[in-house]
């Protein structure tokens, strides 16, 4: 059997793709019996065919746009097809970061579901809703997928994309659930087998460097009365402090270890550059003491 990981990326996340596909290989016992491929959002022309164009996107319509933090989401469900619907695959986001070995995810029993993931719990008025952005596929139960077909259904407001990435549209008994840790969502401990650096606001590599993602429009939608009525009452209740318009340190500086440790030893092993890391900085993409952040853990 084919077995494959993929971590789907664009520009402003690509250096944590290269970190996270290092991690992988370095933390597995059996690197040698999967295959690490990153899918960039510039390979793929139906991707950015769309720019300036409107989607469906819960409540609102919202502008497709490239260089949004996580333009590359759709690339989640190409995995299938890139391997001709057989073998098996785990996809990540590029903020996913291997502490356990793959191997235990990417050769475990599925017991006949198609996919495998993890539920991510409800918070504030969000309810709780499989995430996606770490997946086990058995591709050969997934022939239904086919991502560019069903992106281009988001522009006709045929699919909507939140019900698409909480995997909405998969029947119930065809999901497996993950333990959390496979999908650890800030949170490292010895049970982690992949921290996920989820909550865009505190990437460790990102501290300082002005917000580049959309921010989320709240569904008010369930409530009897309209949204302006509802965010006065909400303000008197409890006044809003206004949102930091630049990433913030990450609230466990054992996270921000792990990551410049693993980039360091990228840097090492030549398979990140100092030239590239300089080019990051330049663009925004990376704090602008990740050099002197990597020189500090490695020595």
């Amino acid at each position: 059997m084919d077995y494959r990981v993929f971590i789907q990326t664009n520009d402003e996340q690509y250096l944590g793709a290269l970190v996270a596909a290092h991690a992988l290989r370095r933390n597995s016992r059996h690197a040698d019996r999967f295959d690490v491929q990153i899918l960039h959002y510039n390979d793929f022309p139906w991707l950015h065919a769309k720019e300036g164009q409107t989607f469906l996107r819960g409540v609102e319509q919202r502008t497709w746009k490239r260089d949004d933090l996580q333009s590359f989401t759709p690339l989640r469900f190409i995995p299938p097809k890139l391997m001709n619907y057989q073998g098996r695959a785990v996809v990540i986001d590029p903020d996913c970061f291997a502490v356990g070995d793959v191997w235990d995810l990417l050769s475990r029993d599925m017991q006949g579901k198609a996919l495998m993931c993890r539920i991510r719990p409800a918070i504030k008025e969000l309810p709780a809703y499989r995430a996606s952005s770490v997946m086990l596929l058995e591709n050969g139960k997934l022939t239904h997928w086919d991502a560019e077909r069903t992106f281009n259904d988001l522009f006709t407001s045929k699919t909507d994309y939140l019900k698409w990435v909480k995997l909405e549209y998969e029947p119930d008994d065809t999901v497996g659930l993950l333990e959390n840790e496979w999908n650890d969502f800030d949170r490292l401990t010895p049970e982690t087998r992949i921290l996920h650096t989820t909550y865009r606001r505190t990437q460790p590599w990102k501290t300082g460097l002005p917000i580049d993602f959309t921010v989320r429009v709240k569904d008010y939608s369930r409530y009897p009365f309209p949204k302006s009525v509802f965010k006065q009452v909400k303000n008197l209740l409890a006044p809003r402090k206004p949102k930091s318009e630049i990433y913030l340190p990450h609230p466990d500086p054992n996270q921000e270890r792990l990551f410049f440790g693993l980039l360091a030893e990228c840097l090492a092993q030549g398979t990140v550059t100092e030239e590239m890391v300089r080019r990051e900085m330049s663009a925004n993409h990376v704090r602008h003491d990740a050099l002197e952040l990597c020189s500090r853990v490695a020595a």
